[in-house]
């Protein structure tokens, strides 16, 4: 068995924990996610299975798109609801200056990750020193909002829309939207609705998966493994050619056909007769070209 599995994660489970329930499920030990979410967080989490393994790579650097809860006047250690309130504040803002603040996090900009996070300090997490009582130095990552959309306004409380790069915090842009409000905040809720081109209406529940046997999972759950790749150019092997990727010789001009988007060291897909069969690196050198092997899942 390989593909993916688009899972609706639950909250109190772990990432791993789902991918510990997929592996019991399928039997099978190379199952992998493509990026943490919070334990106590919802939504889509796709599961590699199989040769599917070798493209995590690729889909840890997704966008991703999340529902999240915003309570101002409260500041937690975890800057989540389930951590303990370090501050409060009587939360006195008028709406506009809630939205004006928002609009402020739009576009790219440096976020500091927080202490709870798997981040590792010298070889260890940033959560284990934090349960420490320890506090350490972090350097601070380049992220992108690419759309922040507020949804509702209730008494203390911003329900909100946002589209975000790799490594983007939701509970800390909570937090700081709440120190720019100078009123404290944290993240009372958070669901995943999109990761690349998985999206939460066609996830599948933990339940599902469990009460379905291996040939439907395999028939209806499982994603191609090309399927969360159509972002790089497809390159059309010639059937006498395929040898050559079974071997991991690079294939020279005369085997392949070139698609017109193709760039310089672009990562490319490999398809003898319809069939994805490999990942490669498209080179082009003094007006000859050729495809080196990175990955084979034939």
């Amino acid at each position: 068995m390989k593909g993916i599995l688009n899972i609706l994660k639950p909250p109190n489970m772990t990432s791993h924990d789902v991918v510990s329930v997929v592996r019991r499920k399928i039997n099978m030990k190379k199952v992998g996610h493509t990026g943490t979410l919070d334990p106590m967080a919802v939504g889509v989490l796709p599961v590699c299975i199989g040769k599917a393994t070798k493209i995590i790579e690729y889909l840890q650097n997704d966008t991703k798109v999340y529902r999240a809860e915003l309570t101002l006047g409260q500041a937690t250690d975890t800057q989540d609801r389930w951590g303990n309130i370090i501050s409060e504040n009587d939360v006195k803002v008028i709406e506009n200056d809630i939205i004006d603040v928002f609009n402020r996090f739009r576009g790219e900009q440096l976020q500091t990750p927080p202490m709870y996070s798997a981040l590792k300090y010298k070889g260890k997490k940033l959560y284990e020193l934090a349960r420490e009582g320890k506090e350490v130095e972090r350097e601070a990552r380049k992220i992108t909002i690419f759309s922040l959309n507020i949804l509702k306004i209730i008494d203390n409380r911003v329900l909100f829309d946002v589209k975000c790069s790799k490594g983007t915090y939701i509970r800390t842009l909570c937090h700081d939207i709440g120190q720019v409000l100078g009123l404290g905040a944290h993240m009372s809720f958070l669901a995943r609705l999109e990761s690349g081109v998985f999206k939460l209406k066609d996830s599948i529940t933990l339940e599902e998966l469990n009460e379905a046997d291996l040939d439907r999972i395999e028939e209806e759950y499982i994603h191609d493994i090309d399927y969360p790749l159509q972002f790089m150019p497809r390159v059309n092997v010639k059937p006498f050619a395929l040898k050559f990727i079974l071997n991991g010789v690079s294939l020279r001009e005369n085997g392949f056909d070139l698609c017109d988007d193709t760039l310089n060291k672009d990562i490319v897909r490999l398809y003898v007769e319809n069939k994805f069969i490999a990942l490669g690196i498209y080179h082009s050198e003094e007006g000859k070209s050729f495809i080196k092997m990175k990955k084979l899942f034939s």
